[in-house]
């Protein structure tokens, strides 16, 4: 992940986001008082990047409430979108940052805000901007939908410093397929959250299914 240094996971480790695990969970909090357990569950599965997107009034909360009580989670904020969003993520406690894609103002506030960050592509023209602006961890999004697998592993005989989490349409079926891949380090999905588990309050199902998740390579 880009930033002036490492992400630390604990006292006595640190790593790129894109190492931490195969998976990362893009979670949708709508109930700030669900963050808290669900992201308790994900740790306890072994999935310890968590992208908390600002799709909800009560995202910002959320990552404020996994940053001060879930110390061995790693949270981040997704669908950043704006200089303002990339502040108040930080601000929220963020520990890294992903966008659906970038422009220069929005790549400028992710460099200066001292937290990794992942833009978003989708193009080989969007890897090549980033590569030349020193940026080489992306987020490959819509990931199914811009050509998935076949995509990634074309780029990878051209562009092969550039490395993604691809996202977006991926899912424990498909996600070894793009594990597989050299130039992928983890992928970002939500199948271990489904919506049914998460209104019933059932974490363990949550953690079950982000073992099963952290167990792909």
């Amino acid at each position: 992940m880009n930033s002036s240094g490492p992400v630390s996971v604990s006292a006595s480790a640190s790593a790129s986001v894109l190492d931490l695990a195969p998976v990362v969970p893009v979670v949708v909090v709508d109930d700030v008082a669900d963050a808290v357990p669900l992201a308790r569950a994900l740790v306890a599965g072994g999935l310890p990047a968590i992208e908390v997107t600002l799709r909800t009034p009560a995202a910002l909360d959320a990552i404020r409430a996994v940053a001060a009580e879930v110390p061995d989670a790693v949270v981040g904020a997704g669908t950043v979108i704006s200089a303002q969003g990339v502040a108040d993520s930080v601000a929220a406690g963020a520990r890294f940052l992903v966008s659906p894609g970038w422009t220069d103002t929005l790549l400028g506030a992710m460099r200066e805000s001292g937290v990794p960050f992942l833009p978003g592509v989708s193009t080989t023209s969007e890897v090549l901007a980033l590569l030349e602006r020193g940026v080489r961890e992306m987020k490959f999004f819509p990931a199914e939908a811009a050509g998935g697998t076949a995509y990634l592993k074309s780029l990878g005989g051209p562009l092969p410093q550039a490395r993604f989490c691809p996202t977006g349409g991926v899912s424990l079926t498909s996600a070894p397929s793009y594990l597989a891949l050299p130039n992928v380090g983890c992928v970002g999905g939500s199948w271990m959250l489904p919506t049914d588990a998460v209104a019933a309050k059932d974490w363990a199902r949550v953690e079950s299914l982000a073992r099963e998740a952290a167990a792909l390579r």
